[in-house]
């Protein structure tokens, strides 16, 4: 049996002449026009990150001296050997140096390289956010599609109502409840860490690192999955009054097929810049989780190097959490244009 074709498979007309031409400058043109954007972005927070640090309250030298009891001439000594005591643009130069170099100096509170640190945890944090990433993505667009094609129903409403609750819970709450009740009260999971002390190595440890992770991919997967929930139930009933669609039923396929064949690859099309915006933004948002559930990521090192300020690591996490947000946003830009055949020839 024939069936309709959707907008997005639809065959394009061979163009010939001018526009064929065309269009390889335009693809160009539009991948310039986003790489500078991101460049012109990178830039700026390259920028934030050396000065809105040092506008933040704290002497990191006068705290390392009340630790150490050191007296005022050790004092003056550790800020000459941290740099802290020249000039504000020399001290700029030589951050633009480090980050250029992917240096970023030396930690004050680990006495390690900053870069160091950030390649040691970094593994860490994509652990924890790409399984939850996965879960909320899947989880997601699966309920957000069903109830889409069931708007109005009871479990439309269950649906929407559950996410729309966890997406205004703050992160730091629901991570702080689930931590006291499956932790604390109950002692179904472990409540920090990424280990036990007595796990044992390799793979025999697997068991014991999924253990530790329930709790924070909970909660992440919680205050996320809904905005994919959401995009795409909407996205779906929008769908469902195309044309295509009533072209479809009316040869007689069935709901399923309509909606598996047509309706959700069409949906699709919105969710894919979102995707890729929030898996960004989901390893940045880590900093709450992993401090509150002390999982040895990039979160929790961020967390800890507030306290201090340890400026050096504030600076490289930043920078880092930052370009990864910006290729993200990038990426998304790039693979929705080649999704989407009317982003292509606009």
């Amino acid at each position: 049996m024939s069936t309709t074709v959707p907008p997005t498979e639809a065959v394009i007309l061979e163009e010939t002449g001018p526009e064929h031409a065309g269009r390889g400058s335009s693809a160009l043109g539009y991948l310039g026009s986003k790489a500078g954007g991101a460049a012109i972005s990178l830039a700026m927070v390259i920028l934030l990150g050396f000065f809105a640090f040092k506008i933040l309250p704290g002497d990191p030298v006068a705290r390392i001296a009340r630790e150490r009891q050191m007296s005022a001439d050790q004092v003056a000594q550790l800020r000459e050997q941290l740099g802290l005591n020249k000039p504000l643009l020399e001290q700029f130069w030589v951050y633009l140096g480090n980050v250029f170099t992917l240096n970023f100096g030396e930690s004050y509170v680990y006495k390690r390289s900053v870069a160091s640190l950030i390649g040691e945890y970094f593994w860490n944090t994509i652990l924890l956010t790409g399984v939850s990433a996965v879960i909320a993505i899947a989880l997601g667009l699966w309920l957000g599609q069903l109830a889409g094609w069931r708007h109005g129903s009871r479990f439309d409403k269950l649906t929407s109502g559950v996410s729309l609750v966890l997406w205004s819970v703050p992160t730091f709450w629901l991570a702080l409840i689930l931590l006291m009740i499956f932790g604390g009260t109950l002692h179904w999971f472990p409540t920090g860490g990424m280990r036990s002390p007595d796990a044992p190595g390799g793979l025999a440890g697997v068991g014991d690192v999924a253990a530790h992770m329930v709790l924070p991919v909970i909660t992440m997967v919680a205050v996320v999955y809904a905005q994919y929930v959401m995009v795409m139930r909407a996205s779906v009933i929008e769908e469902m009054n195309a044309d295509y669609i009533t072209t479809a039923r009316a040869k007689g396929l069935r709901e399923d097929l309509v909606r598996t064949r047509h309706v959700v690859p069409n949906a699709l099309l919105p969710t894919v810049t979102l995707v890729f915006m929030h898996l960004g933004g989901l390893i940045a948002g880590a900093v709450t989780v992993e401090a509150v559930f002390s999982w040895p990521g990039l979160g929790k090192l961020t967390f800890e190097a507030l306290s201090g300020p340890d400026l050096p690591l504030l600076q490289g996490t930043f920078v880092v959490f930052s370009a990864i947000i910006i290729v993200m946003n990038l990426i998304a830009d790039l693979v929705y244009r080649q999704l989407d055949p009317r982003v292509r020839r606009s």
